[in-house]
């Protein structure tokens, strides 16, 4: 029985970063705000192959902020299980996920044949999650919104996206309900992006639920370009493969434009640079689609393209771990959770002339994570690898607003919201998050519990 005042339930991100999943129930119909993938420690990944809290076929439509597969990854799995409703994105998220999603798939697929040959999972047979066709499938569920316009979504809900910053298509969501109104930051933008334009700013909401990714922390004041050309320098001049896990939409372009931007000025040396990731080279090339979105200009995005080499076939990618260094590689994924990068890793991982640069946030209980924490043994497709390459994590890459970042935008609110949800984040960021928003804005804010449900009209 649903339930017969508004309410909102916390189906995902309430202890981790990923896994982003919101549902409100309201006039007799069930909205998911974001269909995302859990990542990072096992006990998390676990939860994707649990049932969905709820029968997929009583959610009358999905609603997604942005194209990461923390916020989307789970889609094709709930139309395959019997969602039948409409996919709501922007036109830009749509664009990714047409890229994003099937991949997804495919690196599924393709783990679970690797753990089949080398018998080295616990499922027998292993299967993905869902499969690339699956994917493909579920792409004719979506259905585009623009930003600054009202969409009814039946039961009194009115949809509107505003611009969140952080990549292409990303947006808020305000959901409004007659006289309530609830509103979802996705991932928010950092107000001096490379690339994007500032989030728009806070306006009046009855409740907020907001990302704490850095609820925590502050961006390091190291200029990243500056960053990038130090290691650089040092490992070519060592004859070293300097490896760099990005993800594959957002970060790897501003990878490119620093990389070309040194390279112009004769920073660097005058190496190879491969971008091997499909994903992101057909990513990259939607800049040029969708120039109302961010302020790279057309004389850098040309130059981003004339620094790299694309490597797109497996085949290119496998000569790459012969080749040797120096050269720098940009690969998926971010967080060394799959992809091309892993292989790489298996490569050259073990030489201490080599470096491996994270560009960015690590979820706990990825790859990623334990090289940034000092782990040295990498579990690769049921190998340990041993890393005794150089690894320097750039944090300030990021394109998540950090906690000075989030706590500016809501202190630009005229009205405070009735209650702030602070979800998306590793318990401490999102505690601290807390206690900052009650100290210096004087806000009403807590932590939810996973799976917990709340009442939008009387939010406690």
């Amino acid at each position: 029985m649903r339930h017969q005042q508004p309410s909102l339930r916390f189906l995902g991100a309430t202890d981790t970063v990923t896994g982003s999943r919101y549902l409100i129930d309201s006039g007799g119909k069930r909205v998911l705000v974001d269909c995302g993938l859990f990542q990072g420690y096992k006990r998390s990944r676990e939860r994707n192959r649990a049932p969905f809290p709820v029968p997929p076929h009583s959610i009358d439509a999905v609603v997604l902020t942005h194209a990461h597969l923390d916020h989307t990854g789970y889609v094709p799995a709930l139309v395959r299980d019997g969602f039948a409703g409409p996919v709501y994105a922007t036109e830009g998220t749509f664009d990714l996920c047409k890229l994003i999603l099937p991949d997804s798939g495919h690196l599924q697929e393709e783990e679970a044949r690797y753990a089949l040959h080398r018998d080295s999972s616990q499922h027998r047979p292993p299967r993905p999650l869902y499969t690339a066709a699956d994917a493909v499938k579920s792409l004719n569920s979506f259905r585009i919104h623009g930003f600054d316009t009202s969409l009814p979504l039946g039961g009194g809900m009115e949809l509107t996206y505003l611009p969140a910053g952080h990549i292409l298509g990303a947006a808020q969501v305000h959901i409004r309900m007659g006289s309530h109104s609830v509103h979802f930051t996705g991932d928010l933008g950092r107000a001096d992006d490379p690339f994007m334009y500032p989030p728009r700013a806070l306006g009046h909401v009855g409740v907020l639920v907001t990302e704490s990714t850095y609820g925590n922390r502050k961006h390091s004041g190291l200029d990243p370009q500056k960053q990038l050309e130090e290691i650089v320098n040092r490992v070519a001049k060592r004859g070293g493969v300097i490896m760099i896990a990005a993800f594959a939409v957002g970060r790897a372009e501003t990878l490119m434009l620093y990389l070309s931007k040194l390279r112009r000025k004769n920073a660097i040396p005058d190496i190879p640079v491969y971008l091997n990731s499909p994903m992101a080279i057909d990513a990259s090339r939607m800049y040029q689609r969708y120039r109302e979105e961010h302020h790279l200009k057309q004389a850098d995005y040309e130059g981003m393209y004339r620094l790299a080499t694309m490597t797109r076939t497996a085949d290119e990618s496998k000569l790459l771990n012969l080749r040797g260094g120096p050269m720098i590689i940009i690969s998926a994924s971010g967080m060394l959770t799959g992809g091309r990068i892993l292989h790489h890793l298996a490569a050259y991982g073990s030489d201490p002339k080599n470096a491996i640069v994270l560009s960015g946030y690590q979820a706990s209980g990825t790859r990623g994570a334990g090289l940034a924490a000092g782990e040295r043994a990498l579990r690769i497709y049921g190998e340990d690898v041993l890393i005794r390459a150089e690894v320097i994590q750039m944090e300030n890459l990021s394109a998540h607003a950090d906690s000075d970042g989030l706590i500016a935008w809501m202190k630009a609110a005229k009205t405070p919201p009735r209650m702030t949800y602070i979800t998306h984040g590793e318990p401490v960021g999102s505690d601290a998050l807390r206690i900052r928003i009650k100290r210096e804005l004087g806000w009403r804010a807590r932590v939810p519990e996973h799976l917990e449900q709340v009442s939008i009209e009387n939010p406690q």
